[in-house]
């Protein structure tokens, strides 16, 4: 069965001392869909520049349709500073205003969207008042949404994160954002139960909290799972974040056992990490194989920490406080 998602909001250049990267959460999901044998779509906005007519041509050469990318002629390109410094913890400067800060409304996509298995948005889409009422007019007509939590201050506010967050359905964040949302009501407890308090709090079917290389947790109405992931050597982590969600979401589509998901999505995000920019390719088939083959890790190194986690396998805990 093939599923429609769509992906809203920012596609930009990430400018990295080695050059320009194609970048932006939404776009690099896509382009992660379609490495799992999917088709989605993407609606945002380029300039009519230069760098906007190099982007369109990178998502085609990725098989990702650019039919819903609008063109614009007052603002350029979105482009982001990146600073890999610290690989395991890249921080960015997102260069405001810019074309997809102006996604205009459209009631092609509003019937694509209600047509469509999922929609996925993030915070930064909120940033400026006219993507902000677009994405508000198209939230209403989607299935099921998801919210891709992407805290890069000064680009959101706690009141605007709740507002997001109360619409969708599935919250993706990590360890580090989770902690600050958590930290907007005062309330304490171990990750589990700060994840708990979260999907109670915004009505959530699911929470999803990545904590780079320790892993990853889900939380739904089943109940906790988490994954100690595979540790790999880091080349940068810009990516990885859109990987895993890419790969659960084909998972949560397709009605695979929660464990396994996470497992996958796992894997596929530490492979990711390995590689330079967001959306180096791999076969999600065989990505337990490419881990082990990574030219930047000894062979029998990741081969013991890919079999040592097949050997200890998945936590579920349904009911269960974290012992972590």
């Amino acid at each position: 069965m093939t599923h429609t998602i769509v992906c809203f909001g920012e596609t930009l250049w990430d400018m990295l001392p080695s050059g320009k990267q194609p970048g932006g959460a939404p776009m690099n999901v896509a382009i992660h869909l379609t490495y799992n044998g999917y088709q989605p779509v993407v609606v945002s906005r380029v300039g009519n520049d230069d760098l906007g007519k190099e982007l369109l041509q990178f998502l085609e050469s990725k098989q990702v349709s650019t039919q819903w990318i609008q063109q614009g002629e007052t603002h350029l390109t979105g482009v982001v500073k990146a600073n890999i410094s610290n690989k395991n913890e890249v921080t960015y400067k997102i260069v405001m205003p810019v074309a997809w800060d102006y996604i205009q409304y459209d009631e092609q996509v509003a019937r694509l969207v209600g047509q469509s298995d999922a929609f996925i948005y993030g915070s930064l889409a909120a940033r400026s008042p006219e993507t902000e009422n677009t994405l508000l007019q198209y939230l209403p007509q989607a299935k099921l949404k998801v919210f891709d939590v992407n805290l890069r201050p000064p680009h959101y506010t706690p009141e605007k994160i709740k507002q997001l967050l109360h619409l969708a359905d599935i919250a993706k964040m990590n360890h580090q954002e989770l902690e600050e949302i958590i930290g907007w009501f005062g309330f304490e407890g171990n990750e589990q139960e700060q994840m708990q308090f979260v999907k109670q709090e915004f009505g959530l079917k699911v929470v999803l909290v990545t904590r780079g290389e320790c892993g990853a947790a889900i939380l739904d109405d089943e109940g906790y799972t988490e994954d100690a992931g595979c540790k790999v050597e880091v080349e940068d982590t810009i990516g990885s974040g859109d990987a895993f969600l890419a790969t659960f979401l084909k998972g949560y589509l397709e009605g695979t056992p929660v464990s396994d998901i996470l497992k996958r999505a796992c894997l596929v995000g530490a492979y990711v990490a390995t590689q330079k920019g967001a959306t180096g390719e791999y076969d999600p088939e065989t990505i337990e194989e490419q881990i082990r083959r990574s030219p930047e890790r000894g062979q029998d190194e990741v081969k013991e920490n890919v079999l040592e986690e097949q050997a200890v396998g998945l936590n579920y805990l349904p009911k269960q406080k974290n012992q972590l």
